[in-house]
């Protein structure tokens, strides 16, 4: 059965715009911003195909022009998403450069058959190849195997897109972007095929974002970041057996911001959850890499200082009481301050509720004491 370029066309431009409007309704409201990238560079394709197809009818450089702009931004969209996913990618600058010069160009030089057809495809083919480079190497955990499957159908749509740029701009074989050339049918069934195999790449990537979202606030607290009292216990055993495993020095504190439920009757919860915030906020800060934090409910929080015995605990309490003050009269506009009990685990001791329990009661003392100070248990 022969193939019929702008049918298939008509059918990819189609099955865009089905997506973009499906993606929503699976996705849901309040997606990521890498989720709404993805919806953005769909929807964008849909609308340079629609675009191409209605130039050979109406209004041809302006169109034509839309569909090279639209499907660049398109391209840019995914970068970004990718960027959401995988951290910094390679390349951004170049990237937006070319994004902006391939309709310039292409409409600047639109007389010129030749000139459009072969600065528009040479430069679409240079955009997908960053793109597909875009892939690789993430800074952030993520899966290969959608990876792949995206850098294989954005290096599929690069090969023919430069293809069809040299038989544009080097041959006469090509005289319309409606022509039935072999590599013209064969760009529109891959970029078909891309299409399904793509949207399925970056759902995969969706849903591998949204499960690591539900792990993370699963073992986070929602309002401070830090380790909720579950995760940090859990992680906290593992670090102390590893410390009692390698002889390391460990301290544990605990943390009560002081006055609290006064600053919440007077100053009002929203105050309070920013003192909170602050308070943690500082708290990471102010601990190295390794180091354990912890909200272990209300205003109370834990730390465990890995490789720091007891002096060096107490200077941490000096560092971060003395952050504190300097930030909250800022920040906040009123003196935070927060009463600290220290203990140090006995040689070879893996119990972490029992350390943490001594610090605690040293944290008694400290609040009994008249707060704002340090107390180490005995």
């Amino acid at each position: 059965m022969p193939l019929d370029f702008l049918t298939l066309m008509a059918v990819m431009a189609t099955n865009l715009f089905m997506i973009s409007a499906a993606l929503p309704l699976i996705m849901g409201r309040g997606v990521s911003r890498a989720a709404r990238h993805v919806q953005a560079s769909l929807l964008l394709q849909a609308v340079a195909w629609a675009a191409i197809i209605a130039s050979s009818s109406l209004w041809d450089q302006t169109l034509s022009t839309l569909s090279i702009a639209c499907n660049a931004a398109a391209q840019w969209m995914l970068y970004r998403a990718l960027e959401e996913w995988l951290g910094p990618r390679p390349l951004p600058r170049l990237l937006l450069v070319l994004v902006i010069a391939a309709p310039l160009g292409y409409t600047l030089g639109f007389g010129h058959y030749a000139w459009r057809v072969g600065w528009a495809n040479f430069l679409m083919a240079a955009i997908l190849c960053i793109v597909a480079r875009a892939t690789l190497a993430p800074v952030v955990e993520s899966s290969l195997r959608w990876r792949s499957l995206l850098l294989g159908c954005l290096l599929t749509s690069a090969a023919f897109t430069l293809a069809r740029g040299m038989l544009g701009a080097f041959t006469d074989q090509y005289p319309s972007f409606r022509t039935p050339h072999p590599v013209n049918l064969a760009a529109a069934v891959a970029t078909n095929v891309s299409l399904v195999l793509g949207t399925v790449a970056l759902l995969v990537a969706w849903r591998a974002e949204a499960e690591q979202k539900l792990r993370t606030l699963a073992m986070t607290d929602g309002l401070t970041g830090l380790l909720n009292q579950r995760s940090f216990a859990l992680q906290g055993a593992s670090l102390l057996a590893h410390a009692a495993r390698h002889q390391l020095p460990v301290t544990a504190l605990m943390l009560d911001v002081d006055h609290f439920k006064q600053i919440n009757d007077t100053r009002g919860n929203e105050a309070g959850d920013r003192a909170l915030q602050l308070f943690a906020r500082l708290l990471g800060d102010t601990c190295r890499s390794g180091d354990l934090t912890g909200r272990l409910g209300g205003e109370e929080f834990g730390v465990l200082l890995l490789h720091n015995s007891a002096p060096a605990g107490m200077a941490f309490d000096r560092r971060l009481r003395r952050r504190l003050h300097a930030a909250s009269v800022t920040e906040l506009g009123f003196a935070l301050d927060y009463s600290a009990g220290l203990a140090t685990p006995a040689p070879g001791e893996t119990d972490l509720a029992a350390l943490m329990a001594r610090a605690d009661r040293a944290l008694y003392e400290a609040k009994t004491a008249g707060r704002g100070r340090l107390m180490t248990a005995s």
